[in-house]
């Protein structure tokens, strides 16, 4: 299985802009304990970290047949992009939005996403362990679309008999 994580603008700033909002781990730390959790897994991950909303959008559709699902902290593309989530929507596949700080608790304007009508699931608040929560519910989600698989496949077995 493989997952793509993919980091939206000003976050490879992390660990230096506003770390009493966002802590001072750098994306780097991040990044380094995901591939720590996938390796252990058996999953491989993959990161992208762009400051342009089209390169992010480049990055999702690449996802198409290549990911089995995205980790995206679309960050202050969550509240205004249209492509982005038509990207999302597109691509098809599971996908966990992640936020370290509690946007429900910031500035009005950052309380509303675009990004979460499209995705599997959103995790805000919990800095930087959020993207270990995705990891882990990106397993999950793994699993449950497994056992799916499999149901369908002993259902049509018995349907043939």
């Amino acid at each position: 299985m493989k997952i793509v994580v993919i980091q939206g603008p000003n976050l490879n700033m992390l660990g230096v802009r506003e770390t009493n909002i966002y802590g001072p781990m750098k994306l780097e730390q991040i990044h380094a304990q995901m591939k720590d959790f996938a390796a252990q897994n058996g999953i491989e991950v993959e990161f992208r970290q762009s400051n342009l909303e089209g390169e992010l959008v480049d990055a999702i559709q690449e996802c198409y047949g290549e990911a089995h699902g995205i980790i995206i902290n679309p960050a202050a593309y969550t509240h205004t992009s249209i492509a982005i989530r038509d990207a999302i929507s597109a691509v098809g596949l599971p996908t966990i939005e992640v936020h370290i700080s509690n946007v429900a608790r910031r500035e009005e304007f950052r309380q509303k996403s675009m990004i979460a009508p499209v995705c599997t699931s959103s995790i805000i608040g919990f800095g930087p362990f959020g993207y270990h929560m995705a990891m882990i519910g990106m397993l999950q989600v793994f699993n449950e679309m497994k056992a799916q698989q499999e149901m369908q496949k002993q259902a049509q077995a018995a349907a043939v008999k």
